[in-house]
């Protein structure tokens, strides 16, 4: 499968990202090289065609379709429903097949997501239920060039694109639909201003593997509130009103299904964030923003650190990649005036449900948000302005188990149940008592179009 859908796929879920069905894995190489976290989730069968008519010249192209619907059957401030798609457009250059040029790749994408998220117009709480929701526009989401060296030990990459598609995930994440897990552990966008996708800007990023199981990753990605806007198309590249970069980093020790029978990876990481940011409490003249009315005062730096690891736990046949994975993160703020001062997350995938459904998964997932001192007051001092008690939950947990069919190479379908603890009142600031908890029943559904010609189109 080309490399530009496997990161979509894999990769790019994020405070608003895009599904990673199972049928997007490849080789462990190249799942390895974008995620540092090859995870037990079926590879395609060697069988499985893809429709690339120019793959002889050098250029293999991805198109697929990801949607996302949800409702909350009871709590929330309202029920409702509502619906979130992306069509994914993306191409991979081969420049050694085109000039000659060895190691190199462009690698190029585009998305047009549309849409609602249920999150904010019926839940009340700050993170959505619909991974794929955000940048709701056609957008240049990829524009980059690779460059491996020294026979792959060193990977580089320059252009434009997005800290979460190569830090901070695992194919296992976007076997849930919720944005809490797919496809980052939602606490770095709350703490940081770590790029997402598809809102691409100017970066760097360079793996250096010290052995064939353990490896250094770092980057550097422009903060540019302009690149954020509802009205960037991605096509701009102007780096006019940047106000920093955010450093992401990992070290890391990981195996896969060539060299471990039970693959784990054990990834210790963090980031250095040094762009402006608002202020989770006060307004620019130093009182409460949420109740004052007036702008966030403005910040600038601050920093986190994670763990995280996933770890294959049973795999009766060698010969398959079936089996049952653990996965878990925790993540904490180190410096700054932070949103939430910790998240927590453990989840179960099992890969290979029922006879004959090699492919198939049944997972579980729970995490905590742990909102810091900062947010607690704000919080508390908008709902006691509206006249109501100040009472409020300082933990948000989020659940969710999903099954994910494969129908074919082509078609990945997944229902699931979603529970919330607590919503937090981010969209409903003035609301007098609490947001009961709620629960959510979703459909996601990816079809990759190369995968669907390819079977039409098999000689």
């Amino acid at each position: 499968m080309p490399t530009i859908l496997v990161r979509a796929l894999c990769c790019a879920g994020a405070a608003t990202a895009f599904a990673a069905p199972v049928l997007a894995q490849d080789t462990a190489d190249e799942t390895a090289r974008t995620t540092q976290s090859a995870a037990p989730i079926e590879k395609a069968q060697s069988d499985t065609r893809s429709w690339q008519p120019l793959a002889d010249k050098g250029i293999t192209v991805s198109l697929s379709y990801t949607g996302e619907a949800a409702t909350n059957v009871s709590g929330g401030v309202r029920q409702d429903a509502a619906y979130a798609g992306q069509v994914y457009v993306g191409a991979d250059f081969d420049m050694d097949r085109i000039a000659g040029i060895g190691g190199a790749a462009i690698h190029a994408a585009v998305t047009d997501r549309h849409g609602q998220n249920l999150a904010a117009i019926a839940i009340g709480n700050n993170t959505s239920v619909q991974e794929i929701y955000g940048t709701q526009n056609t957008h240049l989401a990829i524009l980059t060039w690779q460059q491996k060296l020294l026979n792959g030990a060193v990977d580089i990459e320059v252009g434009r694109s997005q800290a979460n598609i190569h830090f901070l995930n695992s194919p296992l994440y976007c076997n849930f639909q919720s944005n809490s897990a797919c496809g980052n552990p939602t606490f770095v966008f709350k703490n940081s201003n770590f790029t997402y996708f598809p809102a691409s800007s100017w970066m760097a990023h360079a793996k250096v593997n010290l052995t064939p199981r353990v490896w250094l990753h770092a980057g550097a990605y422009e903060v540019n509130p302009d690149r954020k806007r509802a009205t960037d198309n991605g096509f701009n590249f102007s780096t006019k009103n940047a106000t920093g970069v955010i450093v992401p980093w990992e070290l890391g020790y990981g195996t896969d299904f060539t060299n471990d029978r039970l693959p784990r990876h054990y990834i210790l990481g963090g980031w250095f964030d040094r762009g402006d940011y608002a202020d989770p409490l006060s307004d620019d003249r130093g009182g409460i923003a949420a109740v004052s009315g007036r702008a966030a005062q403005t910040r600038h730096g601050r920093s986190g650190i994670f763990f995280r690891f996933d770890q294959m736990l049973t795999r009766p046949d060698p010969m398959t990649q079936r089996g049952l994975s653990l996965f878990g993160v925790a993540m904490t703020n180190l410096s700054g005036r932070a949103e939430e001062s910790h998240f927590l997350e453990l989840g179960l995938v099992q890969t290979g449900t029922f006879s004959g459904r090699d492919k198939d998964t049944l997972g579980f997932v729970i995490n905590d948000q742990r909102f810091s001192d900062l947010a607690m007051e704000r919080m508390r001092a908008a709902r006691v302005f509206a006249g109501g008690t100040d009472g409020i939950a300082r933990h948000q947990y989020m659940m969710e188990l999903a099954y994910g069919a494969q129908l074919g190479p082509a078609i990945r379908l997944s229902p699931n149940v979603q529970y919330i603890v607590h919503p937090d009142q981010s969209s409903v600031p003035f609301r007098t008592s609490d947001i009961p908890n709620a629960w959510v029943l979703g459909f996601k559904f990816t079809v990759d179009a190369n995968a669907l010609a390819g079977g039409v189109f098999r000689p």
